[in-house]
C-alpha cells in the first residue's frame, strides 16, 4: 500500500540567516524549502518586523534562480507615480523630472526574483499592471509603447489581511488569487517565545562585535522579562533593545536595568487593553443599569455580563485590526490560539 512521503528532519532545520527552532518556525522552513524550486508565486503574511524579507531571501537562495538577481521593492515607501516608474521604468520626457531612460525593477530582476514588500499599499490602477506582469510576463515602461518581456519570479508580502482588503475593495481579487498561490505565514515573536534566548544570543554576538563589547551573560530575570513581553515590534524590536543593552552595559551582563520599562513591567499588555476603548458603550450600560451590583449575588448573571463585555471587546478589536487575528491577539494581550477559541465561542469567527 502506497503512502505519502514524510518530511525529513532536515526539511524543518533553520534556514540560513533565520534564527529560531520553534515548531511555528519549523513549519515556515518546511514550506519555504518545498516551494523554493517551483515557479509558483509566494505570498508572505505577517506583522511588521517578523522577518518576511529574510524568508523571501531564503526562497530565492534555494531556488534554481539563485544565480540571478534578487530585487527588493518596498511598495509602501513610494507614491503611485514613483512606484510605477520604479517597478516598470520610464523613458525620457514621460513626466516632469524624467531626464533619462530608466530600467525598472522588474526588468532588473530578469531571470531572478522580485520581492514586493507591503503589496497591500499599491493602488488599484497599479494592481492592474502587476496582474498583467504576473500573467503575461510583459509590460511597457512609463511613457513608452514597446512591450518588454521578462522572466521574473514574484514574491509578495503583506502586513495586512489581503482578503479583508479585497472585501473592502482596496485590493483586486484576481491579483490576490494570482499572488496567493502558496501563502506562508510568518508567526509573530509572541507566538514563538521559546526562540527568544537563541535570538538574544545571536544579536548579542552581532552587536558585541560591532561595538567592541563583551556582554556575554544574560541575567535570569532579564530573560524572563523578555520572554514575558508581548513584542508588538517583533524580532526587529528585540534586535533594537539588545543593541541598546550592549551599548549601555557597564559590565559583561545583560541585566534587567538595561531593558526599557515596558519590558520590565509588561506594560504593552495593559496599554493594549486600555486602548480597546470601543467597548465603552457596553461597559457604561452595564454600570448604569446596576448589573454589576446584582452580579455579586448571582453567579449566572455575572458570567453573562462578563461574556457580553468580552464578546464586544473582541468584536471591536477585531474590527480595528481589519480581522487580522495576530494583530488582534496582540491588542488583547492573549495568544492567537486563545483568540481563535474565543472567536468560535462567541460565534465571531465568520
Amino acid at each position: 500500500m502506497s503512502s505519502f512521503p514524510q518530511p525529513s528532519s532536515s526539511d524543518s532545520a533553520p534556514l540560513a540567516g533565520i534564527i529560531g527552532s520553534s515548531h511555528a518556525m519549523q513549519q515556515v522552513y518546511r514550506l519555504t524549502r518545498k516551494v523554493a524550486n517551483s515557479s509558483a508565486s509566494v505570498l508572505l503574511l505577517g506583522e511588521t518586523g517578523t522577518g518576511k524579507e529574510l524568508v523571501a531571501n531564503a526562497i530565492h537562495a534555494l531556488s534554481d534562480r539563485s544565480s540571478g538577481p534578487f530585487v527588493k521593492v518596498n511598495c509602501g515607501a513610494l507614491s503611485e507615480n514613483l512606484l510605477e516608474s520604479e517597478l516598470f521604468g520610464h523613458v525620457r520626457g514621460s513626466f516632469t523630472g524624467a531626464m533619462d531612460n530608466r530600467t525598472g525593477r522588474f526588468e532588473a530582476a530578469h531571470t531572478g526574483t522580485i520581492f514586493l514588500d507591503e503589496i497591500n499599499s499599491t493602488t488599484m490602477l497599479l494592481q492592474v499592471k502587476l496582474l498583467r506582469v504576473l500573467q503575461e510576463q510583459e509590460f511597457e515602461r512609463v511613457g513608452d509603447t514597446e512591450t518588454i518581456q521578462v522572466d521574473t519570479r514574484v514574491i509578495a508580502a503583506s502586513n495586512r489581511n489581503l482578503m479583508n482588503e479585497v472585501r473592502e475593495q482596496r485590493f483586486r481579487e484576481d491579483l490576490y488569487w494570482r499572488l496567493n498561490v502558496v501563502p506562508i505565514e510568518i508567526p509573530p515573536l509572541r507566538d514563538r517565545r521559546e526562540d527568544i534566548p537563541e535570538l538574544v544570543a545571536f544579536f548579542l554576538n552581532e552587536y558585541n562585535e560591532a561595538n567592541d563589547r563583551y556582554v556575554v551573560h544574560i541575567q535570569k530575570e532579564a530573560m524572563q522579562a523578555m520572554q514575558g513581553y508581548n513584542w508588538p515590534g517583533n524580532v526587529r524590536e528585540l534586535q533594537n533593545y539588545v543593541e541598546r543593552a550592549v551599548v549601555m552595559a557597564d559590565g559583561d551582563e545583560l541585566n534587567l536595568d538595561l531593558l526599557p520599562d515596558s519590558i520590565r513591567s509588561g506594560e504593552t499588555i495593559l496599554t493594549a487593553r486600555q486602548t480597546a476603548d470601543d467597548i465603552d458603550s457596553i461597559t457604561r450600560q452595564v454600570v448604569q443599569q446596576g448589573l454589576a451590583e446584582m452580579a455579586e449575588n448571582d453567579e449566572g448573571l455575572y458570567a453573562a455580563i462578563v461574556d457580553r463585555v468580552e464578546r464586544e471587546l473582541i468584536a471591536q478589536v477585531m474590527k480595528s485590526c481589519d480581522n487580522v487575528q495576530t494583530q488582534a491577539a496582540a491588542q488583547l494581550g492573549i495568544n492567537r490560539n486563545t483568540l481563535h477559541k474565543k472567536l468560535k465561542q462567541y460565534k465571531l469567527d465568520s
